[in-house]
């Protein structure tokens, strides 16, 4: 492939990044192909460190669970808890285990010392309270969500009681049945109880919403945000319950759709707080439609990253990471007519690449596209090359942990 794109490429770090793009960009999106490796976190934790210390990023938010991110971040704010406990159970997807992560948290809370609170750099999980296997109970959230109201306004305002809501969630293991994954019948998202929740939340969160004048007078700009993320978290749990529930084809469309679109609000809501990083896989950050096959059923929906830019334009950039090899995986070398070929063919290990530039550069001869005998590697789309921001390219992911579970 006789593409000369020395031009286009560049050390990875925050300055060659940041020339990317015309202004600081509200929020900037760095992705993975494969979940797992602490070679690819490592180098996650230098361009992020480098971006907040040079750039004035103030939020680092994670493919991880949006409720559990909270004791993370009162740690990195606060030093409250201690940080095996805070791995243990400040992460989901088995996270918390990654030497990359635990330095991630480690230093976030060395930088925060003897900060400011104005100037706290601040952590969040902004994937929903789900996993691969199910979802959890909506209890955490929606009885949260109560308290903060039934403690500010009068009790006829509110649309039930606690008590109530605490008969209708019920034991936590009716939500948490990992068996409804596979059995719709075994789900109680479409129960009578679950049906009542659902407007109750609903209720809730316009009361929330009516009274905002009020509270933005009455309590502090993080306790508004909790109780908006308390809010979302219900809402989206309770509509992802009803889904898992259902039993028309549209049922496992309408579960990974709504997942990505918890990820987006809460994207959303994290940038009006002011410039944040965010770290996940690419097909959650990229700006393109989302596709799998589960058996022989075709998938298709609007990733997180689709859903955000769409409400912050430019505000939102994307970075896509590739790879060259990962041969504890059997990913070898990659073909030379590939996007990532053509990147292995380059002197050093990594890099930083102009991704519309490099499209312009294929002209009317499009790379390849490269397939992985790993189904747990995505290879870059050359067809959505335009549409990523940048490319951050790793020659080689060497052995040195045992990957996680792509959750």
């Amino acid at each position: 492939m006789a593409t000369d794109i020395s031009d286009i490429t560049h050390a990875v770090e925050a300055a060659a990044v940041m020339r990317l793009f015309p202004d600081r960009p509200r929020l900037l999106a760095l992705g993975e192909p494969t979940h797992g490796e602490d070679t690819l976190l490592d180098l996650r934790n230098q361009l992020f460190r480098e971006l907040v210390e040079q750039e004035g990023y103030r939020t680092i938010a994670i493919e991880s669970d949006c409720m559990r991110g909270l004791v993370v971040d009162d740690y990195v704010t606060s030093g409250t808890g201690d940080l095996d406990e805070v791995m243990e159970h400040g992460f989901s997807h088995g996270w918390g285990a990654s030497a990359a992560n635990r330095e991630l948290v480690r230093w976030m809370r060395a930088h925060n010392d003897g900060r400011p609170a104005s100037e706290y750099l601040r952590f969040a999980g902004f994937d929903g309270p789900l996993e691969i296997t199910g979802a959890e109970s909506p209890r955490p959230a929606l009885t949260a969500l109560h308290r903060y109201l039934s403690s500010r306004f009068d009790a006829h305002l509110l649309p039930c009681t606690a008590e109530t809501l605490d008969h209708l969630l019920g034991a936590n293991d009716r939500w948490t049945n990992p068996a409804a994954m596979m059995d719709p019948a075994q789900s109680t998202g479409q129960s009578a109880d679950a049906r009542e929740l659902r407007l109750l939340a609903d209720d809730l969160v316009a009361l929330l919403e009516a009274q905002m004048p009020h509270l933005i007078t009455a309590t502090s700009r993080d306790d508004r945000d909790l109780a908006r993320l308390y809010g979302r978290t219900a809402t989206g749990l309770l509509r992802y319950h009803h889904w898992m529930a259902d039993t028309s084809p549209a049922r496992m469309t309408r579960m990974v759709g709504l997942r990505d679109q918890m990820m987006a609000d809460n994207l959303i809501a994290l940038a009006e707080r002011g410039p944040g990083l965010v770290h996940a896989h690419n097909g959650h950050l990229q700006r393109n439609r989302s596709s799998m096959r589960m058996g022989d059923l075709p998938l298709e929906w609007w990733s997180a990253g689709a859903l955000v830019s769409a409400h912050l334009g430019e505000g939102y950039t994307f970075l896509a990471t590739a790879l060259g090899t990962i041969r504890h995986q059997g990913v070898g070398t990659p073909p030379p007519d590939t996007v990532e070929g053509l990147l292995y063919a380059l002197p050093e290990d990594r890099y930083i690449v102009d991704a519309p530039r490099l499209a312009t550069a294929f002209g009317g001869t499009p790379p390849a596209p490269r397939v992985s005998p790993y189904y747990g590697y995505s290879p870059l789309d050359p067809a959505h090359l335009a549409g990523n921001d940048g490319i951050v390219f790793v020659k080689a992911v060497p052995q040195t942990t045992k990957p996680t579970a792509n959750q």
